[in-house]
């Protein structure tokens, strides 16, 4: 199972929360064949839709931002391609968000009820011993089928259930985007806009940010950037509902507590102009590795300039081409080593920015 929806990519076999373990998007399976998928859709994902079998080689998935859960069965993994759409066919900005430890909490849950749900086929097989003395082997044929067919279909249902219960039950860990008002949604587009960037960039996926443990902190970031939003936009309703009918006793009563929100703002604001500061340091370091890999393919073709001067000029001539290619390298190499260093001190410097965790 993903520890939130910050992977591009989604395990063969399991079920997936949308928004909580997977984002929403497009998804390819490079060969599902025989596999089969679930997508549970509507509130609560009381209308599942399905694909099975799966024919050979690849085939996608629209895994919609309104979808509840997603159940796979494949050889292999689905890898993200593209995000999700909206209506109007733009791309979908603002997804839930949900506390890092959720998921581990779920699974841990879930699994101390494993070995109860495997009592259910043992308990037919039994049925099936018991009875066959009186009414025959076909009688225990029978529910030996039986047992099979609930041993294949009922501890996945029944747990994937259970975890749907109990993600109910903990509604307070986990916030979509109808938990936040038009303000608070476009601060939050932004903090997600540059968590993607530092995430999907090659820098952090090769490691190259190991000052800055990524796979922990941005989760964090945005699941305690949200909490902060969320609490604003609900105050935000209830000043508006105080300050309906107008009167300027009520403008001046609400007006310490317009302040000391304005105050918040600003400052969920500015741990955010961090967080987008460190993401254009990691997209410069992106930029800076990329072209050092370019003269890097280069550098290992060097030979075959090399020989092509050495066939149509003399040697000393080839020589100053190939010095400059391998400076042009160096510089870059010089260039890429700064630009991490500057990624990993502006991470270390949004991670100082983030306000200590809410009590619970």
């Amino acid at each position: 199972m993903t520890s939130g929806a910050w992977s591009n990519s989604i395990p063969g076999i399991g079920t997936f929360f949308v928004g909580i373990d997977v984002a929403p998007g497009r998804y390819r399976c490079e060969d599902g064949k025989g596999g089969w998928w679930v997508r549970f859709t509507g509130p609560g994902g009381d209308d599942p839709v399905g694909s099975w079998p799966l024919p050979a080689g690849p085939t996608e998935i629209e895994i919609a931002p309104t979808d509840f859960a997603f159940e796979t069965h494949v050889g292999t993994y689905w890898r993200r391609v593209s995000p999700a759409k909206g209506e109007d066919g733009a791309p979908f900005e603002l997804r839930p968000v949900a506390d890092p430890t959720l998921r581990t909490e779920l699974d841990t849950i879930v699994a101390r009820r494993r070995p109860l749900v495997w009592l259910a086929p043992l308990t037919v097989l039994g049925m099936g011993l018991l009875g066959a003395p009186v009414l025959g082997s076909l009688w225990l044929l029978g529910l030996a089928m039986m047992a099979v067919l609930v041993a294949l279909g009922s501890p996945s249902v029944s747990l994937d259930l259970q975890r749907a219960r109990e993600l109910a039950k903990r509604r307070d860990r986990y916030l979509t985007p109808e938990d936040f008002d038009d303000e608070a949604r476009a601060l939050l587009a932004r903090a997600q806009a540059a968590v993607d960037t530092v995430r999907d960039s090659r820098v952090n996926q090769e490691g190259l940010l190991d000052a800055v443990d990524n796979a922990v902190t941005l989760p964090r970031q945005e699941w305690e950037i949200a909490q902060v939003l969320a609490r604003q936009s609900k105050l935000r309703v209830e000043q508006d509902e105080a300050a309906s009918p107008s009167l300027p006793e009520v403008e001046a009563a609400l007006r310490p507590f317009r302040e000391k929100l304005d105050l918040s703002v600003q400052a969920v604001t500015r741990r955010i102009e961090a967080l987008e500061r460190y993401a254009e340091r990691v997209k410069a370091a992106d930029e800076a590795l990329i072209a050092h890999r370019r003269v890097e393919a280069l550098a290992e073709r060097a030979h075959e300039y090399d020989e092509l001067l050495a066939d149509t000029v003399r040697d000393d001539l080839a020589l100053p081409a190939i010095e400059r290619l391998t400076e042009q390298s160096e510089d870059l190499v010089r260039m890429l080593r700064h630009r991490l260093a500057e990624a990993a001190e502006a991470g270390g410097r949004a991670e100082g920015e983030l306000p200590p965790s809410p009590p619970g």
